[in-house]
């Protein structure tokens, strides 16, 4: 009669919340389960990987080694080695200068801009960069040289990085966007520019109402329909090599409020020239030539003049400060700034592949097999990137013993109160970063790779995994 009571008490404690708690690795697997068997992720890809900070030990994992589209979490990989490589104090210098001689006020020769792959000049985001504050110390540095006519050009050299502004594995339909702006020698503006949209009734097309600066070398051809509410901004710009007519395909959803869209420079070396000697003009100073850039001269087949003379040196905010705005708000262009000047720091002719080579070798000498870390890129645009979750953990586990962790840590987002960075490409969505569960704290690395419907469906499904590190 004894073991019937037995068994009774022990259902009514378990019901009470008194039954041996799960333990994390239980927890875990149980939600990874959960998510797997979900309708979404049918013929999904899913990948975790959960390690403990302080013993550098696996919490968990679920398919670690299984390769993934990493999209923008492979931010995370490409900043952590930019601390690595240049230091947190880094800064770019982007030079100002002259060709020939100065005769009472006159310069026979041409004004320079010489950039040193600065992914901030001329941004919005930061005081020391913004449009309005170069353009004036550029000024300012002229007059001081006593230059009050201009018998030449404004050239804009961002020969430092090469010819190859697009990296290998992006798709066309990104690149006329501002997302899918190609890095550049002389970056201006983030690259980008915005075209203000003069919207109708539903099935329509759209009309370009202006650009945002004026763009007077680009013709706009739109072929953009205005479409119904809840279909989002689903418009896409295409710019063919060496054109000057942008065409404007897709849909823009009536109930879009911005009526804007930004697209990326063609050119921004030859934007940054164009800006100063507009600038010039409208305070009496001419400028008898063309606006030139590395390109132009290029297409004519002419060689960039070296500057005799350097009259001005424009530093760019520290590494931590850009490696912040690169994670908080996912910069395509100055995480692939990054990895091409991390190949600039190692003395290599700066390209895109060759900087996904010195980023694989720095990780093989810290014992990451590159064959988990076959990239095209270091923003993550590419589709065709792949990466393990494990190697991803491991990176961000590294960082915690860096001195710049700090800088690294807070430029992550927050997401479902924690700390980690997004990535989303099509029918992808990830997320990296760290967290605290009993008072240890944890870093991870989460990949669901095609899955089908809702993205936001998706990422409440994602965060409640995620709820279990909490």
């Amino acid at each position: 009669m004894r073991i019937p009571q037995l068994l009774t008490l022990s259902f009514f404690l378990f019901i009470a919340g008194y039954a041996p708690a799960q333990s994390l690795q239980q927890k875990l697997q149980a939600a990874v389960n959960r998510l797997q068997a979900d309708n979404q992720c049918q013929y999904a890809s899913i990948s975790l990987t959960v390690l403990d900070v302080n013993s550098g030990k696996e919490v968990f994992s679920a398919n670690p080694s299984m390769g993934l589209a990493p999209a923008s979490t492979m931010k995370t990989i490409t900043t952590i080695t930019a601390f690595n490589v240049l230091g947190a104090d880094f800064k770019y210098q982007t030079t100002f200068g002259y060709s020939g001689s100065i005769t009472d006020g006159t310069l026979n020769g041409d004004i320079i801009i010489r950039g040193s792959g600065d992914p901030t000049l001329g941004s919005w985001r930061y005081e020391s960069s913004k449009e309005e504050h170069i353009l004036t110390l550029m000024v300012d540095a002229i007059r001081k040289a006593g230059i009050k006519k201009i018998n030449g050009r404004v050239i804009g050299d961002d020969s430092i990085f090469g010819s190859q502004s697009i990296p290998d594995g992006w798709i066309y339909q990104d690149m006329g966007n501002y997302y899918g702006a190609g890095t550049s020698g002389l970056c201006w503006r983030e690259n980008q520019y915005d075209v203000k949209l003069h919207t109708g009734e539903i099935g329509t097309q759209i009309t370009v109402s202006r650009t945002v600066p004026p763009m007077p070398y680009l013709k706009f051809k739109s072929e953009l329909l205005n479409a119904p509410a809840h279909t989002g901004d689903q418009s896409y710009a295409y710019l063919p090599l060496n054109g000057n007519v942008v065409y404007l395909r897709g849909t823009y959803a009536e109930d879009q409020t911005k009526k804007s869209i930004a697209l990326a420079l063609p050119d921004p070396a030859y934007d940054a020239a164009f800006r100063l000697a507009d600038t010039l003009k409208q305070l009496g100073i001419s400028v008898s030539g063309v606006t030139e850039s590395t390109s132009t001269l290029m297409a004519k087949g002419e060689v960039i003049p070296i500057a005799s003379q350097n009259i001005l040196t424009i530093s760019s905010p520290e590494l931590s400060k850009i490696i912040y705005w690169t994670n908080q708000k996912s910069i395509n262009l100055y995480a692939e700034q990054l990895l091409r000047t991390i190949v600039w720091k190692a003395g290599k002719q700066s390209s895109t592949s060759n900087g996904v080579k010195i980023l694989q070798d720095f990780w093989k000498q810290r014992g990451i097999d590159p064959n988990s870390l076959n990239v095209f890129d270091g923003s993550g645009l590419s589709p065709g990137d792949r990466v393990t979750t494990r190697t991803m953990a491991t990176i961000l586990l590294s960082a915690t013993k860096a001195p710049w962790y700090h800088d690294f840590y807070e430029s992550l987002p927050i997401y479902n109160d924690i700390h980690m960075k997004s990535g989303s490409i099509n029918n992808v969505l990830n997320y990296a970063g760290y967290q605290t569960h009993d008072g240890k704290q944890l870093c991870f690395s989460i990949m669901v790779n095609n899955y089908n419907g809702s993205g936001k469906d998706i990422k409440a499904k994602i965060f409640r995994v995620l709820d279990e590190l909490k």
